[in-house]
């Protein structure tokens, strides 16, 4: 097996520590204008953190999947709605990875592609002459205003009636973008709705993702020596996105503590809150979901990491596991921040205090449909249980 040497840990990690006060100088913007920032992109694009999951030939540097959580994690500390981002253009990547070589070569020929994507396979691609005609609409798109390549979730008409889930890469000028991101929560992602309408997509970016899912096939002969690309794509997809959950948690206890020391508890006798007991009660909550929420990110990493170092099959139960270990981070997530954002007193809804946002933000991504926690637990416990899954999104 082929070793390829990519930045250590410590350097990835710290380079997103280092954007973070850029990053969260501008969150605010980023809400308001429903997109992200051009110099938080650039800064971005300059530390190499667009390039996680884009193949060295190209100018990436493709680190272990733990560094990529732990970088997509410190983004979402910055802001919830770059840490989506990140998240979404690192997946859109890896996907363009299980391309045909060709296919790669077109795409990131532009040494500063940005790829953008969604899960649900809202488009019918027909075939043709040379490839298949595409037909959809796509909700949550994110990204897909400020990306040129776009990676869409689609089903593939085989020819005889039968429909089977693949995946077509098409470039975003191809598509028409709707405005529509006008929401409560992740607000800077511009998650807007794209349309495909009679687009002819060449057969090299179109793949059928049974393969991929199941079975960890797929068309790229180059990419074949990474680690990377020997992981299921569901699995990976819900551990790099449920990354930002926690650095939202983070950032809701660096918010809660920054403010603790002017603060008083109003119609009280504490003129500190910080020597409330409850106070105490709450922080020390709110830490341990915090700890919590890191043990089951880092637990996805070992599992994808064991899996494609072993090569052997992934059982029902550990798909089903990946998908609750994400729904886990998110929902312990969500209740440090509940916790915090409690605590944190009628002050702390004004549109300068980080924490209102924070928790709109932790809300929308456990609203997500493929880590929503309630979604996720009855999965994973039917299967526990030993009855047949209810859904094929494992």
């Amino acid at each position: 097996m082929t070793i390829i040497e990519a930045p250590s840990r410590a350097d990835l990690v710290q380079r997103a520590t280092e954007l973070v006060p850029l990053i969260q100088k501008h969150a605010p913007w980023q809400e308001e204008n429903r997109v992200l920032h051009d110099e938080v992109l650039n800064a971005l694009a300059d530390a190499g953190l667009l390039k996680m999951r884009i193949p060295v030939r190209y100018g990436g540097s493709v680190p272990d999947i733990r560094t990529v959580l732990d970088v997509v994690a410190e983004l979402g500390r910055g802001d919830g709605s770059t840490g989506w981002t990140i998240s979404t253009m690192t997946i859109g990547s890896w996907l363009a990875g299980l391309l045909p070589d060709e296919a790669q070569d077109e795409i990131f020929a532009d040494p500063d592609v940005r790829l953008c994507g969604s899960v649900g396979p809202n488009g019918v691609a027909v075939p043709t002459d040379g490839g298949y005609i595409l037909n959809g609409r796509w909700h949550f798109n994110t990204g897909a205003p400020q990306t040129q390549w776009d990676t869409h979730a689609i089903m593939i008409d085989t020819g005889d009636g039968t429909l089977v889930p693949g995946m077509a890469v098409v470039r975003v000028s191809e598509l028409t973008l709707i405005d529509d991101w006008h929401t409560a929560g992740l607000r800077g992602t511009g998650s807007v709705t794209t349309i495909a309408q009679d687009l002819f997509v060449p057969s090299a970016r179109v793949l059928p993702m049974l393969p991929v899912m199941m079975y960890n096939q797929h068309a790229s002969k180059q990419n074949a020596d990474y680690l990377a690309w020997k992981v299921p794509f569901l699995q990976l997809a819900v551990a790099v996105a449920s990354a930002p959950a926690l650095g939202m948690a983070r950032a809701a206890m660096e918010t809660f503590m920054e403010r603790l020391p002017s603060r008083k508890i109003t119609y009280t006798n504490y003129e500190q809150q910080i020597q409330a007991p409850l106070t105490h009660l709450q922080v020390a909550e709110a830490a341990v979901k915090i700890d919590e929420a890191e043990f089951h990110l880092h637990r996805q990493a070992e599992r994808l990491t064991a899996k494609a170092l072993s090569g052997e099959p992934w059982t029902l139960q550990e798909r089903a596991a990946a998908r609750m270990d994400a729904a886990a981070v998110c929902q312990r997530a969500k209740e440090a921040v509940d916790v915090l954002n409690t605590a944190s007193g009628g002050s702390s809804i004004y549109s300068d205090v980080p924490m209102q946002r924070i928790e709109r933000d932790v809300q929308t991504i456990n609203l997500h449909g493929i880590m929503h926690p309630n979604t996720n637990a009855e999965t994973y416990g039917r299967i526990l249980c030993g009855q047949e899954p209810n859904t094929v999104f494992l």
